[in-house]
């Protein structure tokens, strides 16, 4: 559960989330006290889907088929420390802010994401 109480930790502490809703499968990490009491003080929704069904999750699922064939599956790590570095820069240099995504429009998450906080802020300055 550490991995998981860190990323959400990073999460919250780069965003600033408000109203957020963290949807999982059902892996013990996901339901630990751990996790359940940090969401609880961070103020985030859990939220787990069915098991087994890999459709309930699917946003999940494609990022994991991303990962294996886009970075895992063209190279080889000597340590876990070179494996977790790889992982971050793939995440946070490529993924999030350059890799264009079709649910999203073709846009990256970053992009959309500020696509869509701009019009919510415009849509509440009209109001």
């Amino acid at each position: 559960a550490d991995l998981v109480l860190a990323a959400l930790n990073m999460a919250i502490a780069q965003r600033r989330p408000s109203d957020v809703i963290h949807h999982s499968d059902q892996g013990s990490q996901y339901t630990s006290i751990a996790f359940g009491e940090r969401c609880k003080a961070m103020g985030v929704r859990p939220s787990m889907g069915s098991v087994g069904d890999a459709y309930d999750n699917a946003m999940a699922e494609s990022f994991f088929a991303s990962l294996e064939c886009e970075l895992i599956d063209r190279r080889s790590f000597r340590t876990k420390a070179e494996a977790r570095i790889a992982l971050f820069s793939w995440i946070e240099g490529w993924y999030n802010p350059r890799r264009r995504h079709s649910a999203l429009g073709y846009r990256s998450p970053i992009t959309f994401e500020r696509q869509e906080e701009s019009a919510e802020s415009q849509n509440l300055s009209n109001a």
